[in-house]
């Protein structure tokens, strides 16, 4: 076990997955080493084999089996979508200690994943009369609350929690994007973009060492580098892998990728494609990423010399993943919305694929943005000038996609869709090659799992409210304004 353990924490986990095994052989009744050997696992995507090491460490007597209940409830419920089977983990994990706290706000968060306000909203109380100064505990039971007026007493329990001593800065960050979320519901724009602009600069100074400011420079290369990786007539004559695959990936599912920048209005669009009965709503997979960042690196200068054969089995692992998650589904969006960088990636794996990309008015998809509590490795997220720049470099990329693979891209303006959806929907069903299905026209109020920060606003009927947001805040946006200019 030691010597699996030191090659763990050198980085060399194929090596250690192999030493925890040999020596779980040798001693089958070490409850620790099948716990590490699960952690291992999901990280090199073994999910039914971690949850196996995981029922071998509780049936070994561990220490903390709630901890193993709650972990085996995250794999289900983030890694295979199995909510479930991760509701019926989180609730072992309560039963066996009623008071821990990761697995309430576990639970609660897979309620509002469910569509389920109330439950939700009963947990995360829950885990406030606990802890009553749990900052996300808070900030999220006040995030399933409808806010009317500004003397809500919510508003008021949100500003206490920020003025504490001693909240720190992820703290404030929590609290300060729910209170600017509670003031623009009840119209108080200037106070809503001060508590934004505040929770922004929170959620900087809270980063992880090695998460790197937003570099403009940097990014510019990145797409002049995906501009010369795929040329304009660049590319190759390769069949598409469905056909070069072979049998197994033939009976797996095809992959439909919408994209665009975060904020368009990809999670409705999906959500509106996973009503016809083809159809099933992947959510943001990294399965893209994971290929760029892993067996293809250095992308995107590896691309123009890579096999068609190495593609296609390429495209046939990725269909397997997604067999993995959604086993018997025929089409699955994958709507990771930065993909928008990997269209090109996407087309040379899948040559048929078509590509559905998300668009909104640039102000309002920027203030949007600018609006919600995003991984601070999405570093541009945090200033609005960043953002401005971002968003001119992701309309400088399409412009390259759309002249190398235009009839395969097929664009959604969002405030079209939600003035008539049926006009919108109709089109791009028709694009995908599927019949028309009615259900494309609504979005179920709970049941369906979503699994992204709009899961309360896709639930609701179509609506035009957030179509125009932006003419709230223009005193605040004035330079954004004039730098989305031509883009």
């Amino acid at each position: 076990m030691l010597e699996a353990r030191a090659l763990e924490r050198r980085g060399r986990l194929a090596e250690a997955l192999l030493g925890y095994e040999r020596a779980l052989a040798l001693v089958p009744g070490h409850a620790d080493g099948w716990y590490s050997l699960a952690l291992l696992q999901r990280r090199a995507r073994r999910f039914e084999a971690a949850l196996e090491s995981y029922r071998r460490a509780l049936e070994c007597g561990a220490a903390r089996p709630e901890e193993i209940h709650l972990n085996r409830g995250v794999l289900f419920a983030e890694d295979l979508r199995q909510p479930e089977a991760a509701e019926r983990e989180l609730e072992s994990a309560l039963q066996l200690n009623p008071a821990y706290v990761p697995a309430l706000l576990n639970l609660a968060n897979l309620q509002e994943d469910l569509g389920r306000r109330a439950d939700a909203a009963q947990l995360y109380e829950r885990v406030l009369a606990l802890d009553p100064a749990c900052a996300l505990a808070l900030a999220r039971r006040a995030g399933v609350h409808t806010f009317h007026a500004g003397t809500d007493p919510w508003i008021d329990r949100l500003r206490h929690a920020l003025a504490a001593p001693g909240t720190g800065a992820a703290e404030r960050a929590d609290l300060g994007f729910a209170l600017g979320r509670a003031l623009d519901a009840c119209g108080e724009y200037g106070p809503a973009f001060e508590a934004y602009a505040a929770a922004n600069r929170a959620s900087r100074e809270s980063a992880p060492p090695g998460v790197a400011r937003y570099d403009r420079l940097v990014h510019e290369r990145l797409i002049d580098r995906l501009i010369a990786a795929f040329p304009a007539g660049g590319e190759p004559a390769i069949a598409d892998a469905v056909a070069t695959s072979g049998a197994a990936a033939g009976q797996a599912p095809y992959p439909i990728f919408v994209c665009g920048m975060f904020r368009s209005g990809s999670t409705l669009l999906e959500q509106l494609l996973a009503g016809h009965p083809r159809v099933t709503a992947g959510g943001e997979l990294d399965l893209l990423p994971r290929l760029a960042d892993g067996p293809l690196a250095p992308f995107p200068e590896s691309m123009p010399r890579q096999p068609a054969a190495r593609l296609a089995a390429l495209a046939a692992d990725y269909r397997q993943a997604l067999a993995q998650i959604f086993p018997g589904a025929d089409r699955v969006t994958d709507k990771r919305p930065d993909n928008f960088l990997l269209i090109g990636l996407a087309k040379r794996l899948f040559p048929q694929a078509k590509i559905v990309h998300t668009m909104r008015d640039a102000l309002d998809n920027c203030l949007s943005i600018f609006f919600l509590h995003l991984d601070q490795r999405m570093s541009y997220a945090l200033d609005l000038d960043d953002i401005g720049h971002y968003f001119r470099q992701y309309r400088r990329l399409m412009r390259h996609w759309r002249a190398l693979y235009g009839a395969d891209i097929h664009d959604v303006d969002y405030d079209a869709l939600v003035a008539d959806p049926r006009a919108v929907m109709r089109p791009l069903v028709e694009f995908l090659g599927l019949d028309w299905d009615e259900a494309c026209l609504e979005v179920p109020a709970s049941g369906r799992m979503v699994r992204t920060a709009s899961v309360w606003q896709v639930r609701e009927p179509v609506h035009r409210r957030s179509s125009g947001r932006a003419r709230h805040y223009l005193p605040q946006l004035a330079a954004l304004r004039a730098a989305l200019e031509g883009a």
